[in-house]
Formats: structure tokens, sequence, C-alpha cells
């Protein structure tokens, strides 16, 4: 692949990205995001629930985006701006990857009971969601619902995998490939 093709496949350089991270076993695959995003020129801000930061300590973020990591909606580097007013002003995309089933349930009703999604309700940039769970959390009636109710809101979403689950289940619930969402990233953005 040419320099010219590849370059198609990431949001044009400089971008501020908002990049949320949920307590799911993905999130390690989080972090490669968040490597490959700041590779490509962007400026990358990472926003972790408390569950998240059991999984991926926030000093990896931290040390891949070089900027400090928000996990409290009350303290952070965004000046005098509350937290999540300061990264939804900044933000010029969301992505939030990996989503979990319990993020979209909340994301789909407004609830906004920590930083991310707080700034979530805050943002007026293109938000994308790649969720990131079991499969049979992810067929539930009710993770199904959220989701359309999350595409109504206007987030886009990308589909996650099929195969092996960290749980030992085969099905769809792996998160998208990082590169798969730099794509569709560089096509909300206009790229």
């Amino acid at each position: 692949m040419s320099d010219d093709a590849s370059a198609e496949h990431v949001p044009p350089r400089g971008r501020r990205v908002v990049l949320g991270i949920c307590g799911s076993i993905a999130a390690y695959k989080g972090a490669d995001l968040c490597s490959k995003l700041v590779q490509a020129g962007h400026d990358v801000t990472v926003v972790m629930t408390d569950a998240a930061t059991k999984l991926v300590g926030p000093l990896t973020f931290a040390a891949l985006s070089g900027r400090a990591v928000a996990t409290d909606p009350y303290t952070g580097d965004e000046g005098m701006r509350i937290e999540h007013i300061g990264l939804a002003d900044r933000a010029q995309i969301l992505i939030v990857a990996p989503a979990t089933a319990n993020f979209l349930a909340k994301a789909a009703h407004g609830i906004a009971d920590d930083v991310l999604l707080s700034s979530l309700l805050a943002m007026t940039c293109p938000v994308l969601v790649a969720p990131a769970m079991n499969v049979r959390m992810w067929e539930h009636r009710a993770t199904q619902q959220n989701l359309a109710r999350c595409r109504d809101l206007g987030y886009e979403i990308v589909a996650p995998g099929d195969g092996f689950l960290a749980c030992g289940d085969v099905g769809t619930g792996r998160m998208a490939e990082p590169d798969a969402i730099m794509q569709r990233a560089a096509a909300l953005l206009g790229a």
C-alpha cells in the first residue's frame, strides 16, 4: 500500500482527539489505538472510567499520549474549566474504545455519572463508539435497544467482530481493530 493510500485511513493530522476508555479487557486495544493516533500526529487526551483504571493504568495512557489522563470530573489540566467541559471544548472527535454495555446503556439514556459520560453530554463534535463485551451481553435485547438509541442520538458505531472472547466464549463482541476505528474516524472527520 502506498503512503497516499494509507493516509486515507487515518484522521487528518493534527486533530484533537478525546479517547474514552471503559472497563473492558479490550482496554489494551485502546492503548494500541492511542499509540497509533499519536503516531499519526494527533493530540490525544485520554478519559478513563474508574473500571478502566483497574485493567490498564492511567500512567500507560499518559505515557502514550504525552498528556495527563482524565479520571475525575472535578480535577484535571483543562485550565480553569470544569474537566468535562474543557474536554468537550477541545475535542474535534470523541472516540470511545472500548465501550462497555454499561457505557452504552448510560450513554443511551443521558446518564452522566463519571467524567467520560459527562464529557459525552457536553460534546458537539462527532462521536465514534467501538463496543466490546461478551457475546451474550452484545446480543441481549437491552444492549441492542441501547445501540439503536445511541445511533438515534447521532453516535457512529463501529460494530465488534467475531471470534474468541476473553471469557472463553466464541461469538460477536471483540472490539474492532484500531486500524478499522481510525478509518471510521477519518471518514467522520472528512478525510
